[in-house]
């Protein structure tokens, strides 16, 4: 998401700055600090736990996105707001510009994420189906005529059973 795509951007930005210092700690730990914690190895664990120390930019940034996931987790708007308020100010003020704008595009669709914590429902089936509705689109190089489209859609996405 937006904020993963932040540290990525963060942790780039820093391995350039160390790179002109001569030091190569950050080369090959991009999966390290996409990844949730919870899908460490103990060697990534480790590794990971040293570059923390480390007091790292990227880190800071690790720390927002991973807060961030705590979000999910609550079941009251009110709660939710709160929470939002108090990490959005967190990132906003992190002078991590990556992380800021992230802050600022989850702000601006706040009211869609709000709405999730309101009825625990995505729109994640209607997006997987227009997915494969532009498959079927980019695979036949266009129609000659919407109603060859639409017997396309209906029959790869209509959950037909063709056996007799």
């Amino acid at each position: 998401g937006y904020l993963s795509k932040a540290v990525d951007k963060v942790r780039k930005q820093e391995n350039r700055e160390l790179l002109k210092q001569n030091t190569n700690i950050l080369k090959g730990t991009k999966y390290l600090w996409l990844k949730g914690k919870n899908n460490h190895s103990y060697n990534d664990k480790k590794l990971f736990n040293n570059l923390i120390k480390m007091n790292l930019e990227v880190g800071k940034a690790c720390s927002i996105k991973e807060s961030f996931r705590h979000f999910w987790n609550y079941g009251s708007e009110t709660w939710a707001n709160k929470f939002f308020k108090e990490w959005f100010y967190w990132a906003t003020h992190s002078r991590l510009k990556p992380i800021i704008g992230a802050a600022y595009t989850l702000k601006r669709h706040f009211t869609g994420i709000k709405n999730f914590i309101k009825y625990r429902i995505t729109n994640a089936k209607a997006e997987g189906l227009n997915s494969k509705i532009q498959v079927i689109k980019s695979a036949a190089r266009g129609f000659r005529n919407f109603e060859n489209y639409r017997t396309a859609i209906l029959f790869h996405c209509g959950s037909l059973d063709l056996y007799p």
